[in-house]
C-alpha cells in the first residue's frame, strides 16, 4: 500500500513540481525583463530548490566518450554485450584509427567491474570506470530497476546473483579476466569465484574486493546494526511492497528505491539539509559553478532503483544476520561456498579508513577465508582519510587507490 500512496502523491505533485521548474527558468532568463526586478532572484532560487526536491530523477548516463590511454586520446563507445532480465553487461570499447595505439588497447588487461545492487545505478561508478579506462579494457554490470522487470521473468535472489556473476565471468573468459567488486557485491562475487574453484573451473587472474561486508561482525557500522537489531520478519513486513500497476513489473515484490533513498538521507540528514541550503545561497550569489556541482551530485545521488525483494531479504539474512560466509556455512545449490578452494586467483582488498558503511576489517577478512591462495598473492590497501565513496570515486581514488589497483592487475596480467 505504501508504494501506491507514494505514486499517488508523486502524481498529485508532478504538475506543481514541473511548474516550479519552468518558473525558475523563466525568472532567470536574461531576456526576461522581469528577471531584473528586485527580489526575483530569491523567488527563482526558491522555485528551483522546490523543483529539485520534488522532481523524479531518471537513471543518469555514464557519458564517457573519450579517454587518454597510452598517451593518446581514444574514443569510447558504450555497448551492451550481454542482456539478462535483471542485469546488462556493458562494455566501454576504446577505439583508435592508429594501428599501434589499437594494438596497445587490445593488449590491455580485461577488467569486470561489479557494481553494487544496493539502491543506486551503476553510473555511481563513473569515476571508477573513467580511471580504469586509461589502462584497461573495462566491462561493468548495469543492474535493471526491478520495477521494470515483468513478473513472468521470475524471482531474483542472492543465489541468482551468484549465477549471474559466474555467467559474466565465463562469458568474458576467466583466464584473461580481472574482477573488481565494489561494496555490496564483494560477498556474492567471492562466493561465485569460490564455487567455480570448487567445481574445477577456471577462475579470474585477480579479484579486487573494495569496501564490502565479507565479515560484518568486524567493526560494525550503523548499516550492520540496522540489519541485525531488527528481526527478519520486520524487513519482510515493513520495507517490501508490490510494484504498482503503472510499471512493467507490476505485482513484483521489491524494496522500493524511494525507501532506500530515505534511508541514505537519514544516515546524515544535517549534511543533506546543509547542502541544499548552500545550493539556495549559491543561486542567490550567482555562484553558478558550485550550483552546477550540487546538481551533478544530486542528479546521481537521488537516482535510485528498486531491488528485488528476494535478493534484498536474502542479503539481510545470509550476509548480515546469519553471517554464513565467514562462518563457513553458506550453501548455494547444494554446494558449500568454500573460499579456501581458490588457488589460482590473486586477492587484493581495499578499505577506507573512515568508511561508515563497511567498517575496517570487514573486507580484509577475505584474506583469512582464502587460505588456498599463496601468501605472495595476497595484498591489502587501507586508504587513509577515505570514506566509503572515497575508495572508488574522487581525488583519493584517482591519485592514491587507482595506481595501486593498476599495478596489482599488471602484476598478475597474462597477455
Amino acid at each position: 500500500m505504501l508504494y501506491y500512496l507514494q505514486e499517488a502523491n508523486r502524481t498529485l505533485l508532478n504538475p506543481l513540481v514541473a511548474w516550479s521548474g519552468a518558473a525558475a527558468q523563466a525568472f532567470c532568463a536574461p531576456d526576461n525583463w522581469f528577471s531584473r526586478m528586485p527580489g526575483v532572484d530569491r523567488v527563482a532560487a526558491g522555485y528551483e530548490l522546490f523543483y529539485r526536491l520534488g522532481k523524479d530523477y531518471e537513471k543518469p548516463v555514464f557519458g564517457i566518450t573519450a579517454v587518454m590511454a597510452h598517451s593518446r586520446e581514444a574514443a569510447v563507445i558504450e555497448e551492451r554485450t550481454l542482456s539478462l532480465p535483471f542485469c546488462q553487461l556493458v562494455h566501454f570499447k576504446r577505439c583508435s584509427d592508429d594501428p599501434d595505439a589499437l594494438k596497445q588497447l587490445r593488449d590491455d588487461p580485461v577488467v569486470l567491474v561489479v557494481a553494487p545492487l544496493s539502491g543506486h545505478h551503476a553510473t555511481l561508478l563513473r569515476d571508477t570506470v573513467r580511471a580504469l579506462l586509461r589502462d584497461h579494457d573495462v566491462y561493468i554490470t548495469d543492474w535493471v530497476d526491478a520495477r521494470m522487470v515483468p513478473l513472468d521473468q521470475g524471482a531474483f535472489g542472492l543465489d541468482d546473483y551468484i549465477g549471474y556473476m559466474r555467467r559474466f565471468i565465463n562469458h568474458l573468459g576467466a583466464r584473461k579476466l580481472h574482477v573488481m567488486s565494489v561494496c555490496q557485491p564483494t560477498v556474492p562475487v567471492l562466493a561465485a569465484v569460490s564455487l567455480m574453484a570448487s567445481a574445477g573451473e577456471a577462475t579470474p587472474l585477480s579479484l579486487i574486493l573494495m569496501g564490502g561486508p565479507i565479515d560484518p561482525s568486524r567493526c560494525p557500522t550503523k548499516v550492520n546494526d540496522l540489519a541485525t537489531t531488527k528481526p527478519f520478519s520486520w524487513f519482510e513486513t515493513n520495507v517490501v511492497f508490490d510494484v504498482p500497476s503503472n510499471y512493467p513489473g507490476k505485482g513484483r515484490r521489491v524494496y522500493p528505491g524511494f525507501m532506500q533513498h530515505a534511508g541514505f538521507v537519514a544516515m546524515n540528514p544535517s549534511r543533506h539539509f546543509g547542502a541544499h541550503w548552500d545550493f539556495y545561497q549559491n543561486l542567490l550569489r550567482g555562484d553558478l559553478d558550485d550550483a552546477a556541482a550540487h546538481r551533478r551530485f544530486y542528479d546521481e545521488y537521488n537516482a535510485v532503483l528498486d531491488l528485488p525483494a528476494e535478493f534484498y531479504l536474502d542479503t539481510i539474512r545470509v550476509v548480515f544476520q546469519q553471517q554464513l560466509l565467514p562462518r563457513g556455512q553458506w550453501v548455494v545449490d547444494g554446494e558449500r561456498v568454500a573460499p579456501e578452494a581458490i588457488k589460482q586467483t590473486a586477492l587484493l582488498t581495499i578499505e577506507g579508513e573512515l568508511d561508515d558503511i563497511s567498517g575496517l576489517g570487514q573486507t580484509r577478512a577475505a584474506h583469512d577465508l582464502c587460505t588456498g591462495i599463496a601468501k605472495k598473492n595476497h595484498a591489502h590497501l587501507e586508504a587513509k582519510g577515505a570514506g566509503h565513496y572515497g575508495i572508488f570515486s574522487g581525488r583519493r581514488w584517482r591519485d592514491e587507490v587507482y595506481p595501486d589497483v593498476r599495478d596489482f592487475i599488471r602484476r598478475f596480467h597474462k597477455s
